[in-house]
């Protein structure tokens, strides 16, 4: 079958379209015919080397699309089942089939676009996961920096569904999206931490960082206590300052929370530019420049 991955670990010269064999699901997956896979910054790092060598890879971590096979173990899904989840190993999702980890997928309803539903295991996912190790009461004040990138923007959303009150750090040309979405925009840079005690008097309850180095440094003074910090950005420098990386529950019950609120009009995945798989080298150009305004989906 055709897919789109790199030939070796460097930089976007080693992209390509590939000719690879149909993946058979193992133990505890499910193959399915792809409608939509979600693209992100984690697909480029991949190819970059950054999560250790790999020869060559078919991209993509998240799909949604039709089953067409179902793996021993597997309970719950049967073939012709419309469902999303995360793709496993090096046979990733920006291809005609594609294997996902039953584990981590769940049913999309037929009120959801193939294209929203591609969109949340990774970033919304995430955000979620952060959200649920803080376990912030309703009320309190949470402080995201990088309000306006792929996590960010989820982050808010379900912040805000949790009863929090949000301040978002951002680019000024993203402040109206955190704006609309019940943060409080604040803008980077120099002057940040009196921007942000002018937002929230009462102070900062926790930190969930996208960004890393010394915007993260700064940023974690607002906090009284440290272990209220978690960074996807920089997690050396999150554990030095007290804090933690995002844990991540890789289980169909989040998918299933997620694609619920999408649903019902509570979380909007912010799919801002779907790309033909034809078109998958532009499309993850796109986000590797760090100028993509939301989350950029393939389709076949």
């Amino acid at each position: 079958m055709r897919a789109y991955g790199f030939t070796e670990i460097g930089g976007p010269e080693h992209q390509a379209f590939l000719d690879v064999a149909v993946p058979e699901p193992g133990e505890g997956e499910l193959r399915v015919r792809v409608r939509a896979a979600g693209v992100n910054p984690g697909d480029w790092r991949l190819r970059e080397g950054a999560y250790g060598a790999v020869g060559s890879a078919v991209l993509g971590r998240e799909v949604a699309g039709t089953v067409t096979a179902v793996g021993p173990g597997v309970s719950g899904f049967a073939t012709g089942d419309e469902v999303f989840g995360g793709c496993p190993g090096m046979v990733g999702g920006w291809a005609e089939e594609a294997v996902v980890t039953a584990g981590f997928a769940a049913h999309r309803p037929a009120d959801v676009r193939p294209e929203d539903a591609a969109a949340l295991p990774v970033a919304a996912g995430t955000a979620f996961d952060a959200l649920t190790g803080l376990a912030l009461p309703p009320g309190a004040t949470l402080l995201v920096n990088g309000a306006g990138g792929g996590v960010g923007v989820p982050a808010v959303q379900l912040a805000r569904a949790a009863g929090l009150r949000v301040v978002g750090v951002a680019s000024p040309r993203k402040h109206e999206l955190v704006a609309r979405f019940g943060g409080i925009p604040v803008a980077y840079g120099e002057g940040v931490l009196d921007r942000v005690r002018a937002a929230a008097p009462d102070g900062v309850d926790a930190v969930f960082d996208m960004v890393g180095g010394d915007p993260l440094r700064e940023v974690a003074t607002l906090l009284t206590d440290p272990t209220r910090l978690r960074s996807v950005a920089d997690k050396a420098l999150a554990a030095e300052l007290g804090g933690s990386d995002v844990v991540r529950d890789r289980s169909t019950r989040v998918l299933a929370e997620l694609v619920r609120m999408v649903a019902a009009g509570e979380l909007d995945p912010h799919v801002t530019e779907v790309f033909r798989l034809a078109e998958a080298e532009r499309a993850l150009g796109l986000v590797e420049s760090g100028h993509a305004e939301g989350k950029v989906v393939l389709i076949p």
